[in-house]
């Protein structure tokens, strides 16, 4: 899951990003309007944390956009102006959820977990291929029953493989979700990941393969008896 975050004063981006990151959530930062509307056209969110000032507008006239270009997005607003009439106004507008200045950076990441949980329309189940079993809930990893710990982007790479397990996600859909804005690492930095999420459930004995498809992307799979070296 990636989070859209909008807001213009520095200081408190960096420490929302922060905490964003250490919540398990991917962020790409942005403090304009304009340059919140390229960042929707560039990549898909689950969820924008908006700021209502902005240099070159109000987030509020965000949300029209983001419904638009992306529908499915949950929309928390940040904002110092803490009038009812403002909280009515933005979540009249379209947001989700109104958070005001200052917060609790413990609370924001409490109401954006109530905002994903919200929005899951049932309980998903496990997903489990060969000895591997993710719980999208917990957001953890067993193989053969045993827990094991991945980094926060290898299990979101891993997630996005066993979401379409036997069928190929292009290298371009990776890149998008798991480092959003920050392209110019991304090419290179995603071929180390995959190659290193490969080792680990080769090391696991987890029953699975992650093999690139040429021209198409990667793909994970369970291993065939047939095909394990005796």
């Amino acid at each position: 899951m990636r989070i859209l975050l909008v807001e213009d004063y520095e200081a408190l981006a960096s420490r929302v990003a922060f905490a964003i990151e250490r919540a398990g959530y991917g962020v790409d930062w942005v403090d304009t309007f304009d340059r919140a509307l390229r960042a929707l056209e560039e990549c898909p969110y689950s969820l924008a944390l908006l700021d209502r000032r902005l240099p070159d507008g109000d987030g509020i006239s965000l949300i029209r956009h983001i419904r638009s270009k992306q529908p499915a997005m949950r929309i928390l607003m940040l904002s110092a102006l803490d009038a009812v009439s403002d909280k009515i106004d933005g979540l009249e507008a379209g947001a989700d959820d109104y958070l005001t200045k200052p917060f609790s950076l413990d609370e924001m990441i409490a109401r954006i977990r109530v905002q994903f949980r919200e929005h899951a329309t049932d309980q998903e189940p496990s997903i489990e291929l060969g000895a591997l079993s993710f719980d999208p809930q917990q957001r953890s990893v067993t193989v053969a029953n045993r827990p094991v710990l991945f980094s926060r982007r290898e299990l979101m790479l891993l997630e996005m493989l066993l979401r379409r397990a036997n069928c190929a996600v292009p290298r371009r859909t990776l890149r998008s979700e798991l480092y959003g804005l920050d392209l110019k690492v991304a090419d290179h930095a995603l071929t180390s990941l995959v190659s290193r999420v490969r080792v680990r459930l080769i090391e696991l004995k987890a029953g699975v393969e992650v093999y690139s498809a040429r021209n198409l992307g990667y793909v994970i799979r369970e291993i065939d008896a047939t095909d394990e070296t005796p």
